[in-house]
This record gives C-alpha cells, structure tokens and sequence, in this order.
C-alpha cells in the first residue's frame, strides 16, 4: 500500500520519493516530499502540462530552444517534447536526487526524458543561473533562448527556499530577460489563484504579461481548485 522509493538529505532539507496506492481513486499515486511539505503529486498534474502547453502556444519560433526551470515528476518537460517544434530542451533542476531519479527509471517519465536526444538533464541552481550573466548553458555562455518555463515555487511570495525571492522581484524578472531571445516567452506555474499584483509586476518588465488560471477537480475535496500559469513576452 505504501513504498517509500529513495530517500536523499540536501541542501535545502531531507527529500523523498514515495509510491502509495490510492483505494478512493482506485490508481498508484507518485509523490515527492520535502520535509514534510508535498512538492508534487501524479494526481495533480494539470497546470504542470498546461504550463509547457500554453507557454510554447506562445512562442513564434519554428524551432524553439527551451528551458524548464524544475524537473519535479517531469510533466512539464514531458509536455514540452510533445511539441514537434522544439529544437532543444534543457531542464534544471537543483537537487541531483531528483535527476537521478529519472535517470535510474524510479519515476515513470523518466525514461520519457532520457531517450529523447532534444533534452538534456542539468544540476543547478535554476535562480542563480537566471541571475547570472553567462545563462544556463555551460557549452555556450550568453545563448538565449525561445521560452523559459518555471515550475518550483509553490507561488511567487510561497517560496521553498528564501533564496529564491529575488527572482520574483521586478530586479530579478528583468534580470532573466537577458536570456530570452526578441519577443522570447517567460511562463511560470503557480499554486495559487490569479494574483494581480504580480501580473502587475511582470506587466512592468515584459512587453505582455497575463494570468491564466487552470481549474481542475479535486476528489479529496469534492470541489475544484484554481491554479495559475503566469505568461509574459520580452519586448521585440
């Protein structure tokens, strides 16, 4: 009924992989903790797919280059390679254990990820390298790119780790702009509603910016839930 996968120590707290069988829902459930915080769920998956889907819908490249920031259960990054479109996926990801996790095959995607010679599996630090000059290409320093699609926090003033709050400032976002190319895409999923001081924020710095919230059911509550993905273009 329950099995636990791996259980890692890192930087930013004890982390784990478990496997649960779900007799409401009648499926096996995968599960990533923190502590004991829920990062991520195989049962709620909708706004981690509709951020890679709604994100490339924007880009107008014919061949777009892509950053994932989070690898997570791998939704996202799935998602992003159902596009025919995409050149290059790059997924960053600041805890090894969670690469090797997909790696070694422990989550179902994970061979999804791996064989698929568009995408590459990064360890790093996805705010600092949105911070720095040089991007997240080590092969190639300054490269920009198509789209860059963040799913690690849980909200933009919900952070896992305080070092991240930076990013979400107007400093932070203009920061990462410098990674896009000309009218490059910037999307960010959100466990949280819509918030317009945000939208806001991001509608200072980016050329567009808006809010689609993503409705989904949830069995456990008997109602649904509202989540976001935050989309913002780069001028030009």
């Amino acid at each position: 009924m329950f099995e636990e996968l791996d259980y890692r120590v890192t930087p930013i707290g004890a982390i784990s992989l478990r496997r649960r069988r779900d007799l409401r829902l009648g499926q096996d459930v995968l599960e990533i903790k923190l502590g004991d915080e829920f990062l991520m769920s195989s049962h709620f998956t909708a706004s981690e797919i509709a951020l890679a889907r709604l994100g490339l819908a924007e880009v107008r490249s014919p061949a777009p280059d892509v950053v994932v920031g989070g690898l997570g259960l791998g939704y996202t990054a799935a998602a992003v390679l159902e596009d025919p479109r995409v050149a290059s996926l790059r997924v960053v990801d600041l805890l090894d254990a969670v690469i090797d996790w997909h790696r070694e095959g422990l989550i179902p995607l994970g061979p999804v990820l791996t064989a698929d010679p568009r995408c590459r599996l990064q360890q790093g630090d996805f705010f600092a390298l949105a911070a720095s000059e040089t991007g997240f290409d080590p092969d190639r320093p300054g490269r920009t790119l198509d789209a860059i699609l963040v799913d690690i926090d849980h909200a933009p003033d919900f952070l896992l780790d305080q070092g991240s709050a930076g990013f979400y400032t107007a400093e932070g976002l203009a920061a990462l702009t410098r990674h896009l190319k000309p009218g490059g895409v910037f999307g960010l999923w959100s466990d949280a509603p819509p918030d317009a001081a945000f939208t806001d924020r991001l509608a200072g710095v980016y050329a567009e910016a808006r809010a689609e919230p993503v409705v989904f059911d949830n069995p456990y509550l008997g109602d649904t839930v509202t989540q976001t993905v935050y989309l913002a273009r780069a001028a030009g």
